[in-house]
């Protein structure tokens, strides 16, 4: 079987079950994207990963996996998602010390967020993509015939944080005082919110 690689497209609130967070993989050379459920504690672990610039004042569980690995001279190699049953996706860790390969069982939430730490590719094989694998038109002002009964899995991706803390909100703000709310966001470990200040933050910037 064929192997894929896949980026990360986005994390979006899912409309489907509530409290839950669909995690948006892509495939490299294609348009499918891969929506995987994930809960709130492993969104945030990986939006935090995706943001280089946010560092927590203390070790998440997968930074500690990070620090553990490196002084033990563990390499993550890659992360393939391999199985898919009953809507629940399977995904392996292919570590490597010593030149000796070891394949850990992981949850795909876990492997991607290792991944994302140590810059290592995410893989998933053919047949679970042309299983699994959507056609979602994430901006509702472009159309997209194809997959249209899929367009409402994930309609209208939101960011982390509440309406009170949308980017138009903090538009309104200095850059001044956008840095004293990122860094009390960060010093309060509510990393959704730090990630949305540090995204306004940008687009001042620019």
């Amino acid at each position: 079987m064929s192997l894929v690689k896949l980026t990360i497209k986005g994390i979006s609130y899912s409309q489907t079950q509530n409290g839950a967070y669909a995690l948006i993989l892509n495939e490299v050379d294609g348009e499918r994207k891969l929506p995987i459920v994930i809960g709130a504690f492993e969104a945030q672990s990986i939006a935090i990963a995706l943001e280089k610039e946010i560092k927590p004042p203390r070790p998440l569980t997968h930074d500690l996996f990070k620090t553990f690995a490196d002084r033990f001279e563990i390499v993550v190699k890659q992360v393939i998602i391999h199985k898919l049953v009953d809507g629940v996706f399977y995904s392996s860790i292919i570590c490597e010390r010593d030149n000796n390969e070891e394949i850990i069982d992981a949850r795909t939430s876990d492997a991607i967020a290792l991944a994302l730490r140590f810059d290592a590719p995410i893989f998933t094989y053919k047949n679970i993509l042309d299983k699994a694998g959507v056609f979602l038109n994430l901006n509702p002002s472009e159309g997209n015939p194809e997959n249209t009964d899929n367009d409402d899995i994930l309609s209208e991706p939101e960011t982390f944080g509440s309406s009170d803390d949308s980017a138009a909100g903090f538009s309104r703000h200095s850059l001044e005082e956008l840095y004293n709310m990122l860094e009390e966001a960060v010093q309060n470990e509510d990393y959704e919110k730090a990630a949305k200040i540090r995204d306004e933050i940008d687009k001042k910037e620019s």
